[in-house]
């Protein structure tokens, strides 16, 4: 599996490191990205849309404030999320251990 830490990602504060469960062979063109992503403290995934695309979050472990197109609202292990094409979506760990969860993005 490919992992890589990204600064800043989508604007957002600190680093997230992603691991990549599926590449690009085993997407087949269906999904842009299955994968395990860490968001540690003091982080943050910034906002950002989707356009054509979809993307489900499976939160696994850790607590963190989830942004639904500027709704926010607390999320724990087992929360799930959904931002569908045409809306935005980020996520900021608050708590003190890592924000853990499962992305999905499935192509329209």
């Amino acid at each position: 599996m490919k992992t890589e830490r990204i600064e800043k990602m989508c604007g957002g504060e600190g680093h997230v490191i992603i691991k990549h469960v599926l590449g690009e062979k085993e997407l087949n063109g269906k999904c842009g990205l299955y994968a395990e992503v860490t968001i540690e403290p003091g982080c943050t995934l910034g906002y950002h849309e989707h356009h054509g695309e979809s993307e489900t979050y499976y939160i696994l472990s850790g607590e963190g404030d989830y942004n639904d197109n500027g709704t926010h609202r607390p999320v724990h292990p087992g929360d799930r999320t959904f931002t569908p094409s045409g809306c935005g979506h980020a996520l900021a760990n608050t708590g003190d251990t890592d924000l853990v969860f499962m992305a999905l993005i499935i192509l329209d």
